[in-house]
């Protein structure tokens, strides 16, 4: 078996050496191509995504990640077209100068090579990861979870042929088994596979970051928390917590947690009122409870308990924790959070330069919705993923954050002194 998986990660490194030779035009007109073929390929990708829906629990967080319908599709072809019609981040001059010995050293960015990326339930990402890639040069190695196996080879399936058909190396995209083996054998092939980018939830996050000898970049999983400042207008208070919360439950930077000042306890009922429409279960704290019931259906109102804080629900599911101070917040956020996206409302322009200052995320809001946490909503274009680590890149992977860089050196015979 290691022979077989080492035959597949060697002719993705071969497809990635090759993929430096090609021109942006043929790139472009390959993701055009792959965007173009989308309508005729739906019935197929959709009969196979229903295959995958059938054995998922509706209930299940996961099965609205997991769908593909017309309109999402439309949009995957929409994205490909934005991809394509965007400025090539490779080759790209980030430093330049001549040194006294006559030398002329240049910067410039390059494709990283081969990327892997472990990812859940979420079949766009096929489509998402591929683009990405191709555009800035990188072969692409994907392991998709067993939930969305069939959705994903069906995608997977469409682009190959469209990869020979325009004179390029179809290993350029490959799609490993479902089977956790394969993962296994990708997470350690530090002579083929540059870095891994798991995207999923922190479960899977931990466990490529444990069993990994390749280089990882963490992205995906989102702790999102939004502070209520005491001098928050209430009304702009309830369009965002709605918004955040609801727009899409489960995506990675919607609201999972609302940290209230003590000042506006009795505003709570008027934050939190919308949400009873969207069927949201609020897990609140002593006091927020105490202020609630009676205000929001009781039906949908329980007792927080410790596990409500610092979990990501995915889901119609929001926590709710009364705080003493601004201070008392940002300890919490600092305790709980996965450092993606962290928010406050207020109209003191002291309190919010302290948040904005103190708190240790990827991306971090002023009276606005985190659901802007997106590649595109940052004019970025697609992503990758929002990396919520430190090193190489931090926020919405785009472009740029999929390539690395080299030194050239330039001269005219000079040798350095013994």
């Amino acid at each position: 078996m290691q022979e077989i998986f080492t035959k597949i990660f060697r002719a993705a490194r071969e497809a990635s050496r090759k993929l430096v030779t090609i021109e942006e035009q043929a790139i472009n007109a390959l993701l055009l191509d792959v965007a173009d073929t989308i309508p005729s390929a739906t019935s197929t990708i959709l009969e196979a995504n229903r295959q995958d829906l059938a054995r998922m629990n509706g209930s299940d967080p996961m099965y609205d990640r997991l769908l593909l319908n017309e309109q999402r599709l439309e949009g995957i072809a929409r994205d490909l077209r934005n991809v394509a019609s965007l400025p090539s981040p490779l080759n790209l001059i980030l430093e330049q100068r001549r040194l006294p010995n006559g030398l002329e050293l240049t910067k410039a960015t390059v494709p990283i090579g081969v990327i892997g990326i472990i990812y859940e339930a979420r079949p766009n990402v096929t489509f998402d990861v591929f683009a990405l890639c191709l555009k800035s040069g990188n072969a692409t190695i994907l392991k998709g979870g067993s939930d969305a196996h069939a959705s994903n080879a069906a995608i997977v399936n469409c682009i190959r042929p469209l990869i020979s058909k325009h004179g390029m190396d179809s290993d350029t995209l490959t799609l490993l088994p479902s089977e956790r083996e394969a993962a296994s054998y990708m997470l350690n092939a530090v002579d083929h596979i540059d870095v891994i980018i798991p995207r999923g939830s922190q479960k899977l996050i931990d466990f490529v970051r444990r069993n990994a000898t390749v280089p990882v970049i963490e992205t995906g999983a989102g702790i999102v928390h939004t502070y209520i400042d005491k001098t928050a207008d209430t009304g702009m208070v309830a369009d965002i917590v709605l918004n955040a919360k609801t727009r899409r439950p489960s995506v990675c930077n919607a609201l999972d947690t609302l940290l209230v000042h003590a000042d506006r306890t009795e505003d709570l009922h008027a934050f939190v009122a919308p949400l009873a429409e969207k069927m949201v279960i609020i897990y609140a704290d002593q006091a927020a409870y105490a202020t609630l019931l009676g205000s929001y259906p009781e039906t949908l109102l329980e007792h927080a308990l410790p596990e409500h804080f610092g979990t990501e629900f995915l889901s119609l599911r929001l926590s709710v924790k009364i705080v003493g101070s601004l201070d008392e917040a940002i300890d919490h956020i600092a305790r709980y959070s996965s450092r993606h996206s962290e928010a406050i409302i207020t109209n003191d322009p002291a309190a919010k330069a302290a948040f904005l200052k103190r708190v240790d995320a990827a991306a971090v809001y002023a009276n606005t919705s985190t659901a802007y946490t997106d590649g595109a909503q940052f004019g970025l274009g697609a992503e990758i993923g929002i990396s919520t680590q430190k090193l190489h890149a931090r926020g919405p992977m785009a472009l740029r954050e999929l390539t690395s860089y080299k030194w050239i050196i330039e001269g005219e015979g000079q040798t350095r002194p013994l």
